[in-house]
């Protein structure tokens, strides 16, 4: 894919150790997890730790490897050609949505704590923020954290919470103030073996079956003051900086799965035979198959204009929020033209392109619905 201006040697090696690790130990097991409607997170992310993949730009002195973000691009590439859209979800939870708030607000003692265990591998994490009636307007929030003495009181729930029933600790956002506006969330790690934690239930889900989603309930928990990560009443913004990293890790996910799904329907399409010839040489199939592999160009050459732009130390904010939004309509797109070209076959749940179709649905909702990025973009755009 002329991905060499790009990759180095260096590159190469990491792309292969996340590649053979994904053939070996993930992609044999997938249909199983799907089936049983959870992947076993512990011993797989026991053996990404062990291999250095759960920390990829974190500092070594947390036991990361202190890479760069064209690494980083590297792997979610990589962790895309996993044969369903939950564990890649899973594994970006630990890696680019639970983590990063604890690497760059986090005392030591929480790196200590939770940021190095993450990154081993020794510890689930989960990102929660998402309320019944506050998903991506999170100022809606109503679960409420106290302060009293040496403690917070952490009251209310949080729902669709990725690798919810598995994690040992989550990255929660809770209203820490009753004032009006931005400065009245505050962000903490939650351990989920204090007294006051439930996993009210697992949800059922339409895709990303593989991925195991939780509603949590907090009554009366108490969280240790030193679970702040930052500053009081910062959260909220702390929160938003964090929702880059979530963001960005949309972007290679969606070209490469959806590329995959061209991949796999282009094989199907020419071995079907249709009136005496295969399908692929029916004229608009492959101009349509020819148009999504230009839209899925574009979305890649945005992402590493991204990377540019973060390795510069710009800020991409509203790059992410086009190449986020971008990522969900072009995989749906592909997704469900792609299903369309299968016929019958695309409807039967056993075929691969019916179960991209169900887990490609989720990227223009989750980590912020399609109309919220462009509200975004519009108001970065001055409009």
């Amino acid at each position: 894919m002329g991905s060499d201006i790009y990759f180095t040697k260096d590159h190469e090696q990491v792309r292969k150790a996340v590649r053979d690790f994904v053939n070996r130990e993930i992609n044999p097991n997938v249909d199983e997890w799907e089936a049983k409607g959870e992947t076993p997170l512990h011993e797989l992310f026991k053996k990404m730790g062990d291999l250095g993949f759960l920390g990829i730009r974190y500092n070594q002195k947390y036991g990361g490897e202190g890479l760069d973000y064209w690494y980083e691009t590297v792997f979610l590439e990589e962790i895309a050609h996993i044969r369903c859209g939950g564990i890649p979800m899973a594994i970006a939870v630990q890696t680019n949505m639970a983590t990063p708030a604890i690497d760059e607000f986090g005392s030591e003692y929480l790196k200590e704590k939770y940021l190095i265990p993450a990154i081993k591998g020794d510890m689930v994490a989960a990102i929660a923020v998402t309320e019944p009636d506050a998903g991506s307007d999170v100022a809606a929030l109503k679960t409420t954290a106290k302060k009293q003495g040496d403690q917070y009181i952490l009251n209310g729930s949080k729902t669709y919470i990725t690798n919810g029933t598995q994690a040992d600790f989550l990255t929660l956002l809770a209203r820490t103030s009753d004032a009006p506006g931005y400065h009245s969330f505050s962000l903490f790690v939650v351990p989920t073996d204090l007294p006051g934690f439930h996993v009210s239930k697992k949800l059922d889900k339409l895709g990303m079956r593989s991925s195991d989603t939780a509603e949590l309930f907090f009554d009366n928990m108490k969280i240790p003051a030193e679970n702040l990560i930052g500053v009081e009443n910062e959260g909220f913004i702390h929160q938003m900086m964090q929702f880059q990293h979530e963001r960005f890790s949309a972007m290679p996910m969606a070209y490469i799965a959806a590329k995959n799904m061209i991949d796999d329907t282009v094989e199907f399409l020419r071995r079907r035979i249709v009136f005496g010839k295969p399908l692929i040489k029916k004229q608009v199939l492959r101009h349509r198959i020819a148009q999504w592999l230009t839209e899925i160009e574009c979305l890649k050459q945005l992402t590493y204009h991204v990377v540019r732009m973060k390795m510069a130390g710009q800020d991409a904010s509203k790059e992410i929020s086009m190449g986020k939004l971008m990522a969900g309509e072009v995989i749906n797109k592909v997704a469900d033209g792609c299903l369309q070209m299968h016929g019958g076959m695309g409807f039967m749940n056993e075929t691969l392109i019916s179960r991209a179709y169900r887990d490609s649905r989720l990227i223009s909702i989750g980590g912020g619905a399609n109309e919220v990025m462009l509200d975004v973009i519009a108001k970065l755009e001055g409009l």
